[in-house]
């Protein structure tokens, strides 16, 4: 039987898990195969450019008649426009890495969309909530990407006790005992990147696969210096030297990098100016993290699609240390929910 939750019950998916929407890695390919396997699959849209967002929603469409969800930006310039695209293309669930401003949760749910913020705070939560956020997903130090300095284990119920909306957890989740616990805490599911990122169906080269497997719990690092705001990467040669460059080293690279970013999103330099000054007004960035930010599409674009350790970036939560194997997402759905439900059963046992 499966485990039916206010996540299952918002989106109409099966199973209370969500594979989230990471930047070159959440594709029409590993959101498909996702939503196949009874779960919440999220496209990532951050890293696309407009018309290639409308195509990727095509596409797992093509692949799937399960619902699915797509991230969004909610600092970017054509944020309202691509909200449209989702309305338009009848897509169940919009995700939102920053908090979306109040109207456009509101445009968003009037078309039948269910609106997930993902927040680091119980203050965040309760803003979002405020707004009229169906559900949010609260993500803890473990997770990869940028994180904030709060575990799992602490962020969860500080966020399940400020908020009477539907929670999902996220950060340091891979298994069945994950969700088990997180349904215990009381969340609605679990999110979980990296476990989903190492998929037979994730359309990261198989060598970069392999070496995520091959690092342990202290593989991964949480540093600035990347684009200026605390970030989760894998602990390879190339992030263990971009540590030590200087504030000169690295704004040098941003700006070659927010050059080639410019080219592959097809946005004119104004443009991305506009997104900086917006970014700037909604964060607490400085101007030179500001800048620096321009960093992570291509660095990630490096590592992730091109499979360059030397010269790219691999976002990693903590749980890479206890992942030995790359399943289908169809087999690692099945276990997780056949093992929580096991732990679920021998967990109510002990009250008998």
């Amino acid at each position: 039987m499966p485990l039916r939750t206010p996540l299952t019950e918002l989106t109409g998916v099966t199973h209370p898990i969500v594979q989230t929407g990471m930047g070159w890695v959440a594709g029409p390919r590993l959101v498909s195969a996702t939503a196949n396997a009874g779960a919440l699959g999220i496209l990532a849209s951050a890293t696309m450019t407009y018309d290639e967002l409308d195509h990727a929603i095509k596409e797992v469409k093509q692949r799937t008649d399960n619902p699915f969800g797509v991230n969004l930006r909610a600092d970017a310039g054509d944020a309202t426009e691509r909200a449209e695209l989702l309305i338009q293309h009848g897509v169940k669930v919009a995700s939102f890495a920053l908090a979306p401003k109040k109207d456009l949760i509101a445009r968003l749910k009037d078309h039948g969309l269910v609106v997930m913020p993902t927040v680091g705070a119980a203050r965040h939560a309760e803003k979002v909530a405020s707004w009229g956020a169906d559900l949010v997903m609260m993500q803890g130090g473990e997770g990869g990407g940028h994180t904030g300095p709060t575990a799992t284990t602490l962020l969860l119920p500080s966020v399940l006790d400020a908020v009477d909306i539907p929670v999902v957890a996220a950060g340091g989740f891979f298994d069945g005992r994950g969700l088990a616990a997180a349904l215990s805490y009381g969340a609605a599911g679990i999110g979980m990147g990296t476990r989903f990122l190492l998929t037979s169906d994730s359309a990261v080269p198989d060598d970069i696969k392999r070496t995520y497997l091959g690092f342990g719990l202290d593989g991964t690092v949480v540093t600035t210096k990347a684009d200026g705001m605390p970030h989760r990467l894998l602990r390879t040669p190339f992030i263990e030297g971009l540590t030590k460059e200087g504030l000169v080293q690295r704004m040098a690279r941003t700006l070659l990098r927010t050059k080639d970013f410019k080219r592959l999103s097809g946005q004119s330099w104004p443009s991305l100016v506009a997104d900086g000054l917006r970014m700037k007004r909604g964060s607490d960035r400085s101007w030179t993290q500001t800048m620096l930010a321009a960093n992570t599409p291509m660095l990630l674009k490096a590592g992730l699609v091109e499979g360059d350790t030397r010269a790219g970036m691999l976002a990693a939560g903590q749980v890479v240390g206890v992942i030995e194997d790359l399943p289908s997402c169809a087999e690692l759905v099945t276990r997780i929910v056949e093992s929580a439900q096991e732990r679920l059963k021998a967990t109510a046992a002990l009250v008998d």
